[in-house]
């Protein structure tokens, strides 16, 4: 779908047209996601962060006495570190959001136009694949652009430190001290199971949104907002849980770098040693937290349709 300024530049530049409706139209993604993510972010602080600071726990240096779960957590974390501190690195993670969510939104559409291209929605198995690789092509590729900043994210989100025992005090002096300390690659510490479970939960939470959407919903576009945020928070759910077992491995590989005892040599080491020595259980600690978190995450896929709809582009048009 053309915005006016497009159809107004077409009568005179007709050549222009179609490089211009695919610039507005990028540019729509980029706003639309990149908002949206950075409201439900902010909005979900707090429960992210408990559920970071039980996912880590147990590879933290800092953590003496551990959480025993969510209320556990979110009492203590007021007590010793004050109301604010559950929006520590809040900031950080809205630098890191932004791009993130939004570069999934828009190479989502890019993606799906090569994987989606041709294929009819009554072609339901067809359909649903390629909505999975298109969500999951879209996640491996805005994480290879952003991880230093995810990873940060998760250091800032851990420090449980008050004062002058933080161990960074900021976006800059996390990366910062992890580079002179780890090189490069320690700014990368779990790039490849990060990957993996992003892979998983992209493809689950674009693909199954997408296609549940379209096919649940008698006119996705004109469908009330609550029927939307329905549909978005059964496939978030969903999608969360799946892949929860590969973020928090990834989380527990971040927490190695700048450690002189290191506690796994591997991402392997880390997935056996978690299994042999805290039980599978161990996987999904902070699974419940996260599942209210998700709700961010539903919002979030809501409210780019709606931002799309309002900036005048169709919602999830490149499928069609």
């Amino acid at each position: 779908m053309q915005s006016t300024t497009t159809t107004a530049i077409s009568t005179f530049e007709p050549l222009a047209t179609a490089p211009q409706s695919n610039v507005n139209s990028f540019l729509a993604d980029l706003a639309a996601g990149g908002i949206a993510g950075a409201i439900s972010k902010t909005a979900v602080a707090p429960i992210e962060r408990v559920k970071l600071l039980l996912q880590v726990q147990a590879a933290s240096t800092q953590i003496k006495n551990p959480y025993t779960g969510i209320a556990n957590c979110f009492l203590r974390v007021s007590k010793e570190q004050g109301i604010a501190s559950f929006w520590r690195g809040n900031m950080a993670n809205i630098i890191r959001y932004f791009p993130t969510q939004a570069f999934n939104f828009a190479f989502k559409d890019k993606y799906k136009k090569f994987f989606l291209n041709g294929v009819k929605k009554d072609d339901f198995w067809r359909f649903f694949f390629g909505n999975l690789a298109s969500g999951g092509a879209a996640g491996a590729t805005s994480l290879l652009l952003v991880y230093p900043l995810d990873f940060a994210r998760t250091r800032l989100g851990a420090d449980v430190g008050v004062g002058a025992s933080r161990q960074y005090n900021g976006l800059a002096d996390c990366l910062l001290k992890i580079y002179k300390s780890d090189g490069a690659s320690g700014l990368y510490r779990g790039f490849v199971v990060s990957v993996a479970g992003n892979i998983v939960y992209r493809a689950a939470l674009f693909g199954g949104y997408d296609t549940a959407r379209d096919i649940l919903l008698e006119d996705p576009k004109a469908a009330p907002i609550w029927q939307k945020w329905v549909v978005a928070q059964v496939v978030t759910t969903g999608a969360g849980l799946i892949s929860y077992p590969f973020d928090t491995v990834r989380r527990r590989v971040m927490m190695q770098a700048g450690r002189q005892d290191v506690l796994y040599a591997s991402t392997l080491d880390c997935w056996i040693k978690m299994a042999k020595y805290e039980g599978p259980g161990a996987f999904f600690k902070g699974a419940g937290s996260n599942i209210l978190r998700g709700t961010g995450a539903a919002l979030v896929l809501v409210l780019y349709d709606e931002f799309k709809t309002l900036m005048g582009f169709e919602a999830g048009s490149s499928a069609e």
